[in-house]
């Protein structure tokens, strides 16, 4: 028998998040989205919010970290599955342990587990725009799926916007707000706003 390849192992827990796919959406009415979608998400918002602080408060972050955050904030998900708010109700789940064993003895162990447990304190200024971003994804989902006439959509956006906690974030989280999902095309094509 060979020997167990927990860093291979780990690589297919990851892509195990291409298959689990985000629970609220149901509850809203529309809109699907799986967990490493929405981490892909977080991901360059995170990177656009670093450069906006950077640029604002002539300060660096440190982006990579930031970029790790991002990756890592709903890992434990391969093994918890995702709580939406309804679930949380009803259900509690030791995300520190699902993390802890499906980094365990891989070459990721010690890092991943304490840039994780930065981003769950909130304490730095990387971690609270990572936050910011995880926000900011379910806001773009959210501005889209009220651009298609889900008339649920506004509610969940101001409940969601309170979670916002950097001026940064909340200014971009503004700007997406302000603009329609398809514009980025759809003025190109025919010429004029989507209504």
């Amino acid at each position: 028998m060979n020997k167990r390849d927990r860093d291979a192992e780990f690589l297919f827990e990851v892509a195990f998040l291409k298959k689990i796919y985000r629970t609220g959406y149901p509850y809203l009415g529309s809109g699907k989205e799986t967990v490493a979608s929405h981490s892909f998400g977080v991901a360059f918002i995170s990177w656009m919010l670093a450069l906006i602080y950077e640029k604002n408060e002539k300060k660096q972050v440190d982006k990579e970290k930031m970029f790790k955050m991002a990756l890592l904030h709903d890992l434990p998900e391969t093994r918890t599955g995702d709580f939406n708010a309804v679930n949380k109700i009803y259900n509690k789940t030791d995300e520190k342990r699902a993390l802890k064993d499906a980094l365990l003895n891989t070459i990721l162990e010690k890092e991943a587990y304490e840039i994780y447990e930065e981003y769950r304190e909130l304490n730095t200024i990387e971690a609270q725009l990572v936050h910011d971003a995880d926000t900011i994804d379910l806001l773009i989902q959210l501005k889209e799926q009220l651009d298609l006439n889900n008339p649920y959509a506004d509610k969940w956006i101001k409940f969601a916007k309170k979670r916002l906690i950097t001026s940064w974030g909340k200014e971009l989280a503004e700007r997406v707000l302000k603009t329609n999902w398809c514009a980025w095309w759809f003025i190109d094509l025919v010429g004029e706003e989507p209504n």
